[in-house]
């Protein structure tokens, strides 16, 4: 009796504590989210472990370095030199991160998170090509400036080419994956638009490296670059719907930083319009209207191209002012709270799609001769530097 009375009092008390309301106390440290455990305290992880844990999205850092580079001068020199290092490093990391675990390499095509990261790679390569044309400029002799040019003219359509296919193959795997790692309406991000980045940026490597081609041959760089950058930001318009959709029924994400990715598409297409068109000139100037199907009818070809660097920068000024706007929704994100505070490489975001709004604002002060986004432009390539140095710190301290 005593036994069956003992079990029945022990079923009770489970119960009631089971069912009873916990404290704020409680209920606090429940909610509380888990604080990262600092890296000299954690356990020492083994090389080859670590290397298989290292994913696509590392060429955030590679990507925002170069970045930097381009709006810097001199000391971007040296910056670029240090991406390069960085590029080299990673690139081998990730190389032995499939030969030591035998990890498919297409299996990081359908993940649901890395997937959408390795369009960074390519966004790397873009970056480190334009940063070559740029410093090549610098200080590169007369007589040598022709060999960059060669080389440059061929990496652009291998670059056309391979990220077209890229970009179409990522996205088809992405929609024809296992449901289980299919990426859900309420999760959608900005990365979302990653994969049809490298594509795009054909048009800005476009309005970089027209300058030093034969007219020929700048001609078909300039519409292949428009039809790729026409592409990318369709793409990234559609995507927009759905992005703004998914904010005002879900909310923020957790990642906040990530929302910087919305910048990019508008600032690179501002950049890339002006400077494809402030080449018009030099090829309208030698070829007739015969030879250019466009101008046929047209009349003077030097009217022509300076009505294409108008409508240029109408444009620019329409999407400069979206950018500004995404980067004002991500700024006001950020600064009301994260509520994942600890380093996630997603931080690099605020890097590399500022630094094309950068880029536009410098194009669009210059074009418009407005000081004052000239200044402004001065104030974000200044801060710029220092958010890549802070984030830099983070990430060695977080690794």
């Amino acid at each position: 009796m005593t036994a069956n009375r003992y079990q029945f009092d022990t079923k009770m008390e489970a119960q009631i504590e089971h069912s009873r309301v916990p404290s704020d106390l409680e209920a606090n440290v429940r909610l509380r989210p888990l604080e990262r455990i600092p890296t000299y305290l954690q356990p020492s992880m083994p090389l080859r472990e670590r290397l298989h844990h290292f994913t696509f999205a590392w060429y955030t850092v590679t990507m925002s370095t170069s970045g930097i580079a381009l709006v810097l001068d001199i000391i971007g020199l040296i910056i670029f030199l240090l991406d390069l290092l960085f590029f080299f490093s990673i690139t081998v990391a990730i190389m032995f991160r499939f030969i030591l675990h035998q990890h498919p390499f297409g299996k990081a095509f359908t993940h649901p998170r890395e997937a959408l990261f390795i369009s960074t790679f390519f966004l790397s390569i873009a970056a480190i090509l334009s940063n070559i044309q740029l410093y090549g400029e610098f200080f590169l002799a007369e007589s040598a400036k022709g060999h960059p040019a060669k080389f440059l003219a061929g990496a652009f359509w291998a670059y056309l080419a391979v990220t077209f296919i890229v970009s179409a193959l990522q996205y088809h795997l992405l929609f024809t994956v296992r449901e289980e790692r299919r990426l859900t309406i309420n999760s959608m991000t900005p990365s979302w638009i990653l994969a049809i980045f490298p594509i795009m940026l054909t048009g800005t490597l476009a309005g970089v490296f027209s300058k030093t081609q034969p007219v020929q041959q700048a001609v078909s760089m300039l519409y292949a670059g428009l039809a790729t950058q026409g592409l990318g930001l369709l793409i990234a318009v559609f995507m927009y719907s759905t992005y703004l959709s998914r904010l005002m029924a879900v909310g923020l994400p957790v990642q906040r930083p990530g929302m910087f990715i919305a910048v990019g598409p508008p600032s690179f297409m501002c950049a890339a319009l002006v400077a494809m068109a402030s080449d018009t000139p030099r090829i309208f100037t030698y070829l007739s209207s015969s030879e250019v199907s466009v101008l046929a009818g047209f009349g003077n070809p030097i009217i022509f191209a300076a009505s294409v660097r108008i409508t240029a920068v109408n444009m620019l000024i329409f999407l400069w002012r979206l950018s500004f706007w995404f980067i004002t929704l991500a700024m006001a994100a950020v600064l009301t709270g994260m509520p994942d505070r600890r380093f996630h490489l997603s931080w690099w975001s605020f890097i590399f799609r500022n630094a094309g709004f950068t880029i536009a604002s410098i194009r669009l002060g210059q074009a418009v001769g407005s000081q004052g986004i000239l200044w402004m432009a001065t104030v974000m390539t200044l801060s710029l530097f220092i958010a890549w140095a802070f984030i830099a710190l983070r990430c060695v301290r977080a690794v």
